[in-house]
């Protein structure tokens, strides 16, 4: 269990070296084509250094990697700002975003899957403006006006990942509490219902309601997100969110126990097509 940036360092180190593997190189070969000592090649490997968006590029050509959309993954892990000359919006909120949250949205921005477990409020991916501005207000009492605005700012910002191309792919179970709660008033509550009957329809969200009927489960612990990327699973990772900063769960036995928690709350949920009766069916009686 690591904080993101430590996290990063590890998967970053790990995939360059299985790339240096697959190019036939020893990290001595691979020093010299660069031109740094074995030692640099070996700390950036293992994760114990920081390394360079500049050094990653030059490893990927001295191991022949092709494959853009790795190679954009693997800047984004290095702290790039512009990876292969994609402009990474969040970075223009660095004074604003704590490191952790910047951490979430990149790995949220170059995601080919979500999966999200929600036991409290909406996904932030499918709130409403009203919405987000009245969870955020809440969660952190006291916020100027002006800073409040901006992270609602940014929460609407990272909504555009549903509309790239392609898409993020989103899986979500709502605990039937997520529908329950009043947030910002019974309006806001409402059009907040509709925008998920919306989504719902939606070809790559994948919504289904955790029903109080179903008794206690295996997410009462609390919400979990997986990132999954198309590039490679090696870089899948499970985010937990607390309140001053998010775990990062890393190892294959962390993602295999959650990946395995996941498709059981699927399985106990109701449906997408009753889910999306039952979200309407309260949108009708709020």
């Amino acid at each position: 269990m690591q904080h993101g940036p430590a996290v990063r360092r590890r998967k970053l180190g790990a995939e360059l070296r299985a790339l240096r593997t697959s190019a036939g190189l020893t990290s001595g070969e691979a020093a010299r084509l660069v031109g740094w000592h074995q030692s640099k090649v070996s700390r950036i490997e293992t994760g114990t250094s920081g390394v360079k968006p500049a050094d990653v590029r030059l490893l990927l050509e001295a191991y022949g990697v092709a494959d853009s959309q790795l190679r954009e993954l693997l800047m984004v892990l290095a702290g790039s700002d512009d990876s292969g000359g994609r402009h990474h919006w969040w970075h223009a909120y660095r004074g604003v975003l704590p490191p952790t949250y910047r951490d979430f949205i990149s790995l949220e921005s170059q995601a080919g899957a979500m999966r999200t477990l929600e036991t409290t409020v909406v996904p932030g991916l499918l709130q409403t403006p009203e919405y987000a501005r009245a969870v955020t207000s809440a969660a952190v009492e006291g916020l100027p006006e002006d800073r409040l605005d901006t992270l609602v700012e940014v929460r609407l910002a990272r909504q555009d990942v549903l509309r790239a191309d392609p898409p993020l792919e989103l899986s979500a179970v709502l605990d039937e509490a997520v529908l329950r709660r009043e947030v910002g008033g019974p309006g806001v509550m409402a059009r907040q219902l509709e925008r998920l009957v919306e989504a719902a329809r939606l070809p790559q969200v994948r919504l289904q309601v955790l029903p109080f009927a179903a008794g206690a489960h295996i997410g009462v612990t609390g919400p979990f997100v997986i990132f999954s990327f198309s590039s490679t699973s090696d870089l899948d990772v499970v985010v937990l969110d607390h309140l001053t900063s998010s775990l990062y769960l890393e190892r294959k036995e962390d993602l295999q126990a959650y990946t395995e928690a996941f498709n059981a709350l699927q399985i106990h949920a109701l449906s997408p097509e009753d889910s999306l009766d039952f979200i309407a069916g309260t949108a009708a009686g709020a």
